[in-house]
């Protein structure tokens, strides 16, 4: 995991809400910024000003909104809820939550549960389409072109290629063009037979 992971609890017990920083804080795996919320009427203002990556929270607690409730409110629709569980939930609270943790979990339980949630997260936004011009660019890309050659077919400056390409790699986390050309068959963006010139050896993805 190479980002930083915000990760709000909103919990209105002092004790509880403490201990679950304190464990986040010691999980060697996860790299994070913990935001205590101790009024869970405030949770949806906590979202929008912080902009949290997970929102742990007590689904037992009074004035807490349901997950569905929260995304629709502040506009935040990759937040992921995990319910943090000390007392029985009915199953159709739970199933607005995406992971659950007790204060029965060892440290090594909550670990693996938040970095399977958040590594979901990431390969959901590497698995992001590209936008139509994105898919041209990299299309000229496995086929060997250019930037000035791609600028001159697709009547752009070989300044916006680049910054499409900038764009293209941190989409996809692929900044190698064996890795895109690989991309670009599994998607069905070319055919083989269209960059067999263009596949033996690696270049940089930033060609001018």
């Amino acid at each position: 995991m190479n980002r930083n992971v915000k990760i709000a609890i909103a919990e209105p017990s002092l004790i509880i809400r403490s201990g679950i920083v304190s464990v986040l804080r010691r999980l060697p795996s996860l790299n994070l910024m913990a935001i205590e919320i101790a009024d869970v009427g405030t949770l949806c203002d906590a979202v929008v000003r912080n902009k949290p990556d997970i929102v742990i929270a007590n689904p037992a607690a009074p004035q807490m909104m349901q997950p569905a409730d929260v995304r629709a409110a502040t506009g935040c629709d990759s937040i992921r809820f995990v319910a943090l569980l000390n007392t029985l939930n009915e199953s159709r609270v739970m199933q607005a939550y995406d992971e659950a943790i007790s204060i029965y979990d060892s440290a090594d339980q909550i670990s693996q549960k938040l970095k399977k949630l958040i590594d979901d997260e990431q390969d959901k936004l590497q698995q992001e389409q590209l936008s139509a011009r994105e898919k041209d660019i990299l299309i000229g890309v496995v086929k060997g072109w250019t930037n000035k050659q791609i600028a001159e077919k697709l009547f752009i400056s070989v300044h916006t290629v680049i910054t499409h390409r900038r764009n293209i790699a941190a989409k996809l986390q692929i900044h190698s063009t064996a890795g895109l050309t690989v991309y670009a068959i599994v998607n069905k963006l070319v055919e083989l037979n269209e960059i067999k010139d263009s596949i033996y050896g690696e270049k940089d993805t930033n060609t001018a």
